[in-house]
């Protein structure tokens, strides 16, 4: 089980089935302050969807292939951060993350971002973590900026996004630039 304590008012989790109402209802409460970035807010219709995206996100702890973390404040789940992938061959990772709209600018999420790096550095020894984000998104943009990754460049049309393509911007970190 992961669980990592933010501050005193603040932890990740990995999440659990038992967390699949709480991540549903979190995600209807904000789909259209979601859907802006993410793709997936529109197959998101059911517990049951919340459910089986939380069984994906244990298999790929099981295997050692990445995970999902809850992001809960003061008792309710805010978001999620999670490791898309971990490729263990190229030591690199990926992160990616989200919060509802009521849990924004009060850092949670680079805390986060900053548990996640240091855990991807530590005690996974990956050597590169990426953050990709929408060009557009400029609260996501914030987070890897704010915790001195590497602005790497943009991906043209790199995301169907509903009805329209989106660009990402590729930020990266390397362990040896790791200084918090």
């Amino acid at each position: 089980m992961f669980i990592h304590r933010l501050d005193d008012d603040s932890w990740l989790k990995l999440l659990t089935a038992e967390d699949a109402e709480a991540l549903f209802a979190l995600i209807d409460s904000c789909r259209p302050h979601l859907r802006k970035w993410l793709p997936w807010v529109d197959w998101t219709q059911t517990a049951e969807d919340s459910k089986a995206f939380i069984a994906g996100g244990l298999q790929k702890f099981a295997v050692g292939s990445g995970f999902e973390a809850g992001i809960w404040h003061k008792g309710q789940l805010a978001g999620v951060i999670g490791f898309h992938y971990i490729d263990h061959a190229n030591k690199k990772t990926s992160i990616g993350y989200w919060l509802g709209e009521q849990f924004q600018g009060i850092g949670l999420m680079t805390k986060a971002c900053k548990a996640f790096v240091d855990y991807a550095f530590h005690d996974l020894k990956v050597h590169r973590v990426e953050i990709r984000c929408a060009v557009e998104n400029k609260k996501s943009r914030a987070i890897p900026e704010r915790l001195g990754f590497t602005n790497e460049g943009t991906i043209r049309e790199a995301e169907w996004l509903y009805d329209h393509f989106v660009d990402h911007v590729v930020y990266g970190m390397l362990a040896r630039e790791w200084k918090h």
